[in-house]
């Protein structure tokens, strides 16, 4: 009786040993089958013009009597609007803006020994314009503002030049996706062949952040992302991280 009962015993634990091990070897079989997958890029990119264009113009005006300064700063605005409309640049494109006063005897820390004017004055116009072209020619033409006796001045490198920005990303999403995702697919379709294995089924895809930069930054290695320039063309590109499975 207690031989039968090892018996029984030793035939039970043989059977759990082979239960396991043809488990264990489908799993194994599986994990082989659909583990292997490839992780390709794909990329797009295009050239495109900018269709916004931002020019801040900033006139100054020193002068002892804040009166006699208003007054001129008024004829320097006056001047610039003038200038701008003449060169066919749209009066609802034109906006004026800050209008700054600085006194220098108000001013805790400063110094005014030397100074020869105690009022600086700046009134601030900017162009915002689809005209992207005839503002680009115009804002060339300063010199005569100049030579009218109208002083620019840039209190920075935003102020005075003019920045151009691409606002229609959205109409050109959909054919970039598809372009990157089909120059991902022929990346992982040429990986297959050579390594003697089939593509599979996409398995995820992940869409990288869509780069605005301005032709000659591209063309240098800058790499301004997603800032305006100073220039007319832009380049646009887009990445995407696929998973395919392969057999």
């Amino acid at each position: 009786m207690e031989n039968r009962n090892r018996l029984l015993l030793t035939i039970v634990i043989i059977i759990g040993f082979i239960i396991t091990s043809v488990i264990l070897g489908r799993s194994l079989q599986r994990f082989k089958t659909e583990d292997r997958t490839i992780s390709v890029k794909g990329f797009s990119e295009r050239e495109v013009k900018s269709d916004l264009v931002v020019w801040t113009i900033r006139t100054r005006i020193a002068s002892n009597d804040l009166s006699e300064g208003s007054k001129s700063i008024e004829e320097a605005k006056n001047k610039v609007i003038e200038f701008l409309l003449r060169n066919n640049i749209k009066q609802e494109d034109i906006i004026q803006k800050d209008l700054i006063v600085n006194d220098k005897k108000a001013q805790e820390y400063n110094n005014p020994v030397g100074d020869t004017y105690r009022f600086i004055i700046d009134k601030i116009i900017q162009v915002r314009s689809s005209e992207v072209d005839n503002v680009q020619k115009v804002s060339r033409m300063t010199d005569e503002l100049l030579k009218a006796g109208v002083v620019l001045s840039n209190r920075n490198e935003y102020e005075g030049s003019v920045k151009f920005f691409f606002t229609k990303l959205n109409e050109i999403k959909p054919d970039m996706l598809s372009e990157a995702t089909r120059n991902a697919r022929e990346a992982a379709e040429k990986f297959a062949k050579e390594s003697n294995t089939r593509l599979g089924d996409l398995r995820k895809a992940t869409q990288g952040l869509f780069t605005i930069i301005d032709r000659d930054d591209f063309l240098s290695g800058q790499t301004n992302y997603g800032m305006s320039g100073s220039d007319l063309y832009k380049k646009v590109r887009v990445v995407v991280n696929v998973d395919y499975s392969i057999k």
